[in-house]
């Protein structure tokens, strides 16, 4: 929060953007998209997109702050047990992410009809969608060597992940092969999710998106957990 101009301001400039270009400028040439306009339908994939990006880049980079500055050594001498260093980092995450995702959720009722179909499937997806990717940036600050190392997953790995998991598109416009193909991007489930508790539509099953979105929550807090314990790129 002392730093709201770096993290809560850029993501909502970014949505109106989004809006001013995609929804206003060229949605109406595409058209309505699963019975919606296309300005209401790529309402959850913008919110969740920032809900991801917000969670991930903050414990990215406060983890990685934490071992370069050498506060993690004091951290990790402490009697606390890994699982709550590990908790801690992810929390923030997950509260970082969930804050811009609402903020940017206020401004985009400004431009579409935002009309949640479902308040519990809503909240869940956000707060998963957080703390998968909360997760996701705390094994990036764990890998990562120097500052650049923390933004080379985000921009050539999470970006291209976002885009292709139909923020803007429907995957039933695909060819049949590449609606395969979509179906190994987990960013996919998440917007799939986030779209049926916004507007009651996805191109996925609920049950198999969130059973994508759990396992993946569980096996990357077991790998992370496992190398804190390791002390994997901290006790060299």
């Amino acid at each position: 929060m002392r730093i709201w101009s770096q993290t809560l301001i850029p993501p909502v400039i970014t949505t109106c953007l989004y809006f001013l270009i995609f929804g206003n400028l060229i949605g109406p040439r595409i058209g309505p998209m699963q019975g919606h306009t296309y300005i209401d339908f790529i309402v959850p994939g913008l919110v969740l997109m920032s809900v991801i990006n917000g969670a991930y880049t903050n414990v990215a980079s406060s983890f990685f702050s934490t071992k370069f500055q050498r506060n993690l050594e004091e951290i990790m001498t402490s009697p606390m047990p890994d699982y709550v260093i590990l908790l801690g980092y992810v929390s923030g995450g997950v509260c970082r992410g969930v804050m811009v995702g609402a903020v940017v959720l206020v401004v985009s009722s400004i431009f579409a009809n935002v009309d949640i179909s479902s308040l519990g499937i809503t909240a869940a997806i956000f707060i998963l969608a957080a703390l998968v990717f909360s997760l996701g940036g705390f094994l990036n600050g764990m890998f990562a060597r120097k500052f650049d190392d923390i933004s080379i997953i985000p921009n050539f790995v999470l970006t291209p992940l976002i885009y292709l998991g139909g923020v803007f598109y429907s995957t039933q416009m695909l060819p049949e092969f590449w609606q395969n193909v979509s179906l190994v991007n987990p960013i996919l489930y998440v917007i799939n999710v986030g779209r049926y508790g916004f507007l009651g539509s996805s191109d996925v099953g609920l049950i198999t998106s969130f059973a994508v979105i759990g396992i993946a929550a569980a096996i990357l807090f077991t790998i992370c957990l496992r190398l804190l314990q390791l002390g994997y790129g901290m006790r060299e």
